[in-house]
């Protein structure tokens, strides 16, 4: 394990064998009988104390999670709130996971008939999560799966996977019955099991397009969740606070070095206000900080490793060299690249129709609404959308339009919240996250028919 700022050694992390993960799985499948039964109050209790114990533990996960990403400590801390939120929400929804009473009696063969509904656990099920959330989004596999009672069996990134040991630390010291959560780093050669076993019921896969939809065809017969990449369009109309807008998409572009899903990487802003603008936007992106990410005032790290910042780097000469216009940024250091904003860039170029999981952001002027909203649509991914604008009839004409999972007004399609549906469409995937819809996907309905006549 290597630190992506200093390039020095920070871990040995021992690797698992398959036969290691065939043990793992065995144990989860063994847990369930277990777990298939727990009260929801006992399950509740597991999910608060898994909260407390990261919140005991927060310095010590904020300062490993930068130390292994490279993320910034002020947005690690921000990251490590965020699990303890999730658990909690977990908790509380452990105690809501409802069935409903059904009036069968439509038709007339059916009239002393009664249903009963409710949601049963899968099982054992695998979850593989990325590098860029390597807490949080372990924790939106993990927080769900305690919650309804299916033991989980994870592969951490490759790259990070020290957080979610210091996870399975935690919740060995709750009361969380043994098998319920394995943490498996391994080759990605080593983990097919954890995709093609048929004793695992789900795999939930946080990742690129590519892997996940290979996932998807190795899975059998289990379920599948996907949460996939994305190159987020915001629109910004001539109604909109230009200087909060600004703010929010350079937060939206450029935190964590653009390497989150929902990262902005398109900008639509009408012609009206181009100009004013991208100097309201180049302005807030010259004053971020770029360092250690263990200093405390830094707000720009290095991406994951120098392999990506070279790519990076290839996709923005290409822009450039077909005409594209650099506004700021643009210059490579190692595992560094300054956040980057082109204009001017034709829209087969890789940094507009592609995901760029970095620092770039593409931003151009547009003439009509429907235009904008056209040019959004105009992609293979549909995770997210921003539009910055107070009025209504164009708020629900993107709402209705945009061919994406959600849709954020005022604001930028990075903003997420744990309890919120999330996921996408088209290439980014599909199934939903945020914990009540991730219960949903976790568990299956069962119907119980009652006659009066016994």
């Amino acid at each position: 394990m290597t630190n992506p700022y200093t390039q020095e050694v920070i871990a040995d992390v021992s690797l698992a064998t398959p036969q290691e993960i065939d043990r793992a799985i065995g144990l989860a499948v063994e847990t369930f009988q277990t777990t298939r039964n727990l009260p929801s109050y006992m399950r509740r209790n597991i999910c608060n104390q898994v909260a407390e114990g990261i919140e005991k533990r927060k310095e010590e996960f904020s300062r490993t999670l930068a130390m292994e990403s490279g993320k910034p400590l002020v947005y690690s801390r921000a990251e490590v709130d965020r699990s303890i939120s999730t658990f909690r929400i977990a908790a509380e929804e452990a105690t809501r996971i409802h069935g409903e009473v059904l009036n069968l009696d439509v038709t007339e063969p059916a009239k002393d008939k009664t249903g009963i509904t409710r949601r049963f656990p899968l099982g054992a099920i695998s979850g593989i999560s990325p590098f860029n959330f390597p807490l949080n989004l372990v924790s939106h596999k993990v927080a769900p799966a305690l919650a309804v009672g299916n033991p989980i069996v994870l592969k951490p990134a490759s790259s990070t996977p020290l957080t979610a040991l210091l996870l399975g630390e935690v919740i060995l010291d709750t009361d969380a019955p043994e098998g319920v959560f394995s943490v498996v780093p391994c080759k990605s050669r080593d983990a097919t099991a954890l995709v093609e076993d048929p004793r695992l019921q789900l795999v939930s896969f946080t990742g690129s397009p590519p892997i996940g939809w290979d996932i998807k065809k190795r899975a059998g017969k289990k379920r599948v969740i996907l949460e996939l990449g994305g190159n987020a369009g915001v629109i910004v109309e001539p109604d909109a606070d230009l200087d909060f807008a600004a703010k929010r998409v350079c937060f939206g572009a450029f935190s964590f070095s653009g390497q989150v899903c929902i990262s902005v990487q398109r900008t639509y802003v009408h012609e009206s206000v181009f100009d004013s603008f991208i100097d309201k936007l180049a302005s807030e992106t010259q004053k971020l900080k770029k360092g250690d990410p263990l200093d405390e005032s830094t707000t720009f790290g290095p991406m994951i490793d120098t392999g990506n910042s070279e790519r990076i780097e290839s996709w923005v000469k290409e822009a450039l060299d077909d005409g594209a216009k650099l506004v700021t940024g643009g210059k490579r250091d190692g595992a560094f690249f300054d956040p980057t904003i082109l204009t001017n860039v034709k829209r087969d170029k890789k940094v507009v129709c592609e995901e760029a999981f970095g620092p770039l952001l593409v931003v151009e002027p547009y003439r009509d609404f429907q235009e904008a909203l056209d040019t959004i649509n105009d992609s293979d991914f549909g995770l997210q959308a921003g539009v910055f604008t107070n009025h209504l009839d164009l708020s629900m004409r993107a709402f209705n339009q945009l061919h994406v999972g959600g849709v954020v007004l005022n604001d930028v399609p990075t903003f997420r919240v744990d309890n919120m549906p999330y996921g996408g469409v088209k290439d980014s995937g599909f199934g939903r996250e945020g914990i009540k819809y991730t219960i949903e996907e976790m568990t299956e309905i069962k119907l119980l028919v009652m006659n009066k006549y016994l």
